[in-house]
């Protein structure tokens, strides 16, 4: 059985040994004759968004979104029909944190064995952040739990976008040798604009007045403030399931909004804004407003990984004046 940098290290999920699951695997037999597309497969938006102008329309490749129409990525457990799309796929790309935990054994029983796939915390390496508490977050967590934990919200990076761009590029190159010239033209003039929103990024938030945000939400952003300098206090952590925040991290956080004089609380798509009003409620001036940044955990239909990210730098702007 020919291999292609395979390895047997563990991985971000757990203790299982996992063959074909590391950064780029190719293992075991060829696909089916007479299936001429190559079948790439993405777990989340974000890696769809990318591998999709990354291809740039070719019709040598058929690309699918796994988790779809709205769906969390926390919350996503995948169907019969999910595993036997992944089954006979030609490249799969996914993020490879503690929301994939099924990834393993879905590959273990893939049909074709030849499956290239793009593991992004892998892909990383050094890069890769843990999650960890911040002063005033809700004492239900064990502050462990979060130093040990890998941070999976790794697309909420324009560094990293750039880094992954080229994985997912590799692979895909990999499935189809004879589109390298094709890929390589896309994929740089993709990783263009993204720089250029990098550096918008960094001209916009140096410019700041303000440097630390507060949200009332969990906090998936850690990535994006710390590629830009900015500090932050929020309710939960990243991966966080909770959705009530204690007494002591709605005071803290109030406090922390009159100490700044911060003009906005921040909170995620998607969630309520429950825990943000009440800490509006508990500062002294109560006029502040609410900002939503999107950290693109679940599909918006009509947008694109750019058009999120500039709505994201907007919304940014605005809170940090």
């Amino acid at each position: 059985m020919p291999e292609t940098e395979v390895s047997h290290e563990k991985n971000f999920l757990g203790d299982n040994l996992v063959p074909c699951s590391l950064f780029l695997t190719a293992c075991g037999t060829d696909k089916p004759a007479g299936d001429n597309k190559v079948k790439v497969v993405a777990t989340i938006f974000p890696a769809y968004d990318w591998a999709r102008e990354i291809i740039g329309g070719n019709d040598a490749f058929d690309l699918t979104l796994l988790v779809d129409k709205g769906i969390d990525l926390h919350s996503f457990q995948p169907s019969a029909q999910n595993i036997m799309t992944i089954s006979d796929c030609d490249v799969f790309i996914y993020v490879g944190g503690e929301s994939d935990e099924w990834v393993n054994d879905a590959l273990r029983q893939a049909v074709n064995k030849n499956i290239i796939v793009v593991n992004f915390m892998n892909a990383l390496g050094n890069r890769l952040k843990h999650e960890e508490y911040v002063e005033g977050m809700n004492e239900k967590h064990e502050h462990h739990e979060h130093e040990d934990m890998p941070d999976e919200h790794v697309w909420l990076s324009l560094t990293n976008a750039q880094i992954l761009c080229d994985a997912i590029t590799d692979a895909l190159i990999k499935a189809a040798p004879a589109q390298v010239d094709a890929l390589k033209a896309n994929a740089a003039a993709y990783k263009s604009k993204l720089a250029a929103l990098d550096e918008k990024y960094r001209d916009t938030l140096a410019a700041a007045q303000g440097k630390t945000l507060v949200f009332g939400d969990r906090f998936p952003f850690r990535y994006l403030v710390d590629d830009y300098g900015l500090k932050y206090f929020a309710a939960f952590a990243g991966c966080s399931a909770e959705t009530e925040a204690s007494f002591q991290t709605v005071t803290f956080l109030a406090g922390k909004v009159d100490e700044l004089n911060l003009p906005c609380v921040m909170m995620i798509e998607g969630t309520n804004h429950k825990i943000a009003e009440t800490i509006i409620a508990n500062t002294a001036r109560k006029n502040q407003r609410i900002l939503t940044l999107d950290s693109m955990q679940a599909k918006v239909e009509g947008a694109t990984y750019l058009s999120i990210m500039e709505k994201n730098l907007s919304v940014l702007r605005e809170a940090l004046q």
